[in-house]
């Protein structure tokens, strides 16, 4: 059941993300649109690493070449962790992407690049 309320909270967490984007007008940026697939990628490895994680447990048995068994830590739990740290970093960029979106639209006269990176340009 926790893993049910992570993935809830990994899905709320993703909606509050898209909603603060609409509301600063960034959800057509191309950085903003790559990184946060990126960021679902993300989440979607952190779910099956956490079920791997759940379901084999965090220590598993390994054969050496002489055919003995070892006990060892699961190899999933260095990829998680691993992964946690990425999406938090993906996050963060996300964060400062929403942040900085329209930082210059003082500007009077538009940029045709910036247009196109924000999802502005005509399609023709």
């Amino acid at each position: 059941m926790k893993r049910n309320v992570t993935k809830q909270s990994l899905a709320k967490q993703a909606e509050m993300i898209i909603k603060m984007a609409k509301e600063s007008g960034v959800k057509g940026n191309y950085f903003f649109v790559t990184t946060f697939e990126r960021y679902q990628v993300q989440l979607d490895i952190l779910s099956k690493l956490s079920k791997s994680i759940q379901d084999d447990g965090i220590l598993v048995e390994k054969e050496d070449v002489k055919g003995r068994r070892n006990l060892c830590s699961n190899p999933a739990v260095l990829d998680y962790n691993r992964t946690t740290d990425s999406a938090n970093k993906t996050v963060s960029t996300l964060m400062k992407i929403i942040k900085s979106f329209g930082v210059d639209e003082q500007s009077e006269t538009a940029d045709p690049l910036m247009d196109i990176i924000n999802g502005e340009a005509d399609d023709e």
